[in-house]
């Protein structure tokens, strides 16, 4: 992939693909309904880590930017302290990501069991909810922070064309070890030539990264 290549997406050609966007909410509904059933055990084993980690909460809401910048609230298992929010401004010069996002490779926020399950994206697992709430797709862009959007260009706002996902091409792929431009880059890509095919194999590959984590942090 090019990721100099500029993408410029038609949006109404998006949202004729009538029969991809009925296929793909069916199975969001149908896979989030068993996962939350079927990983009901793997939740309460977490919740008591969690608990006995620092005794906060064992869920973390936080407003994200949705399909067409319409706002919703984002569920995870927490992952770091619970003032994490407010400490943020205190290692914000830190950030080792280019453009709109924050990533820091040795979060000092970040809990003993929080390392352990953004390793494996299992602290993704909550975002479930949002996928049967209709917030988010199991497959999509990575849902932006409401500061992050307020720096896109109109480039960058093309990832906000269909709903979030709870995994996608770049979680997958090259994850942390690119800058925010060709992160954008391979979002655009993936809605470029979105598929029902596309989206099998970027799951199959989220569940080989639970078990084989890749440089996720």
């Amino acid at each position: 992939m090019d990721k100099d290549r500029k993408i410029s997406l038609d949006r109404d050609r998006l949202n004729r693909q009538y029969g991809y966007r009925i296929t793909k909410r069916v199975f969001d509904v149908i896979a989030s309904l068993l996962g939350l059933v079927i990983l009901s055990p793997v939740f309460l084993v977490l919740a008591i880590c969690i608990k006995l980690d620092d005794g906060g909460p064992v869920f973390y809401s936080q407003e994200r930017i949705g399909k067409n910048g319409k706002p919703f609230k984002m569920y995870k298992f927490r992952s770091m302290r619970v003032n994490a929010d407010k400490e943020l401004e205190e290692i914000a010069r830190q950030n080792e990501v280019d453009g709109a996002m924050f990533k820091i490779k040795n979060d000092p926020r970040i809990t003993r069991i929080g390392k352990f399950i953004r390793k494996t994206s299992i602290d993704e697992f909550p975002q479930l909810v949002n996928v049967l709430l209709g917030q988010m797709s199991i497959v999509g862009p990575r849902p932006p922070l409401p500061r992050e959007v307020v720096e896109y260009t109109n480039y960058d706002k093309q990832r906000l064309y269909v709903s979030p996902g709870c995994t996608g091409l770049w979680q997958v792929t090259v994850r942390n070890s690119v800058g925010f431009d060709e992160m954008v880059n391979i979002d655009l890509h993936y809605i470029q030539r979105r598929s029902v095919f596309l989206d099998l194999k970027i799951i199959i590959k989220t569940i080989k990264v639970i078990f084989v984590p890749n440089d996720a942090y």
